[in-house]
C-alpha cells in the first residue's frame, strides 16, 4: 500500500489484460506475479532473472514486447533511471501523484503535490498533455546502510 493508495494487485491486472483483448499467458502471469511481490522499480534485467528458473529460454525480445504492453495498458509504470528503463505495479486509481524514488533499492515513496501547479500560468500558449516529475535519493534504511559503510570504510 501506498499512502492511501493501494498497488494494482495480481488478479486485477490479469483481468485488464482479457478485457482489453489480450491472451492471458503463462509468461504475462509469472511477470505480473513478480511486480505484485516488489514496490519497488525493477530493471528488465531483475524481471528476467525472476523468470529464469519457470522460462529458461524466454528471449530478451519477448520480455521488452510484454514490458512494453504491460506499461501501455497501464499495469505497470516505466521510468528513465541510471540509463536504464525500470518499471513497477501500476499505482492504481485515478489520484495525480509523482514519486520520491530510492536510487539503491528503487521503492518507491508518493509525493502528493504537483509542482506543475506552480507552472500553469506560465502555460497561455501551449496545451500540456502530460509531465512527469520524480525525486531521487535514498530511502532510510538505504541511506543507513551508506552511512555505515561510510563510516567503516
Amino acid at each position: 500500500m501506498i499512502a492511501g493508495r493501494l498497488l494494482m494487485n495480481k488478479e486485477e491486472a490479469l483481468d485488464r489484460l482479457k478485457t482489453k483483448g489480450f491472451k492471458y499467458t503463462g509468461k504475462r502471469e509469472k511477470m505480473v506475479e513478480i511486480f505484485s511481490k516488489n514496490d519497488r522499480y525493477l530493471s528488465a534485467k531483475e524481471v528476467l532473472a525472476g523468470m529464469q528458473e519457470e522460462y529458461p529460454s524466454l528471449s530478451v525480445d519477448t520480455l521488452y514486447r510484454n514490458l512494453s504492453l504491460l506499461e501501455e495498458l497501464e499495469i505497470v509504470e516505466g521510468t528513465e533511471w541510471e540509463g536504464e528503463r525500470r518499471y513497477r505495479m501500476h499505482c492504481g486509481g485515478e489520484s495525480h501523484h509523482h514519486h520520491f524514488i530510492c536510487r539503491k533499492c528503487g521503492k518507491t515513496k508518493p509525493l502528493n503535490q504537483c509542482p506543475m501547479n506552480e507552472l500553469l500560468s506560465d502555460t497561455e500558449d501551449f496545451r500540456i498533455t502530460g509531465h512527469k516529475f520524480e525525486i531521487y535519493g535514498y530511502c532510510s534504511r538505504c541511506e543507513t546502510g551508506r552511512a555505515e559503510t561510510v563510516n567503516r570504510g
